[in-house]
């Protein structure tokens, strides 16, 4: 099978995926090709779906590659799907950012840092998906440790954390209570930074202590 036969292959696993799909998982589903051939595929996807005439592109993100609504179709696409948009709180906003940027991070350090308490915040955005219990420090009383997560890199459109821009490249956003999920996302100063943080240290969640 050449990447001439795996291009619409490759096309029809990725329009009926929810979700991004992973390279390393195309690999697997498809033993007749290769990797290489996988990606020739996806590279002919990508370039032929850049024309303005399409109303989707094929994007690579959390990890994955996922078809998307083109940004500049947002506002069209939003009056078929009626999507709620995700509301956070400025507050939220803030310690987002503080995780997204710290991690692995844990509460006493970000209420430093926010000089209030966040127990209420970070429990919405655990709620919420965006962040995620990694485990337990190793310090008296067992902190638990926060990081982003999968659903974090969906919705700012990032495919890994070192996508993120560096603090010096972030702009207020124009509304920062509201951010829009990833069927019509398209402001892209919604984007926060991490990576080259400091090896965790820190013990898995299950280890006995409360």
């Amino acid at each position: 099978m050449d990447h001439f036969e795996i291009k619409p292959i490759l096309e029809s696993f990725l329009f009926i995926s929810d979700s991004p799909i992973r390279l390393e998982t195309l690999v697997e589903i498809l033993p007749e090709s290769n990797k290489e051939a996988i990606l020739e595929g996806i590279r002919q996807i990508q370039t032929e779906y850049e024309d303005r005439s399409k109303g989707i592109e094929l994007v690579e993100v959390a990890g994955g590659y996922q078809f998307r609504t083109k940004p500049s179709w947002a506002g069209w696409v939003s009056r078929l799907k009626k999507v709620k948009a995700v509301k956070l709180s400025q507050a939220a906003l803030e310690t987002l950012a503080i995780v997204a940027y710290r991690q692995p991070i844990i509460r006493p350090t970000i209420e430093e840092i926010r000089g209030v308490d966040s127990g209420s915040v970070l429990h919405t955005l655990l709620e919420k998906g965006l962040i995620k219990m990694m485990g337990r420090k190793d310090l008296p009383g067992r902190p638990i440790v926060y990081g982003t997560t999968k659903t974090f890199l969906e919705l700012f459109s990032l495919n890994t954390l070192s996508d993120l821009p560096s603090l010096k490249e972030i702009q207020p956003p124009s509304s920062p209570e509201e951010i829009v999920p990833k069927e019509i996302l398209s402001d892209e100063n919604l984007k926060t930074e991490t990576e080259g943080a400091p090896p965790p240290q820190y013990l898995p969640l299950g280890s006995g202590e409360e």
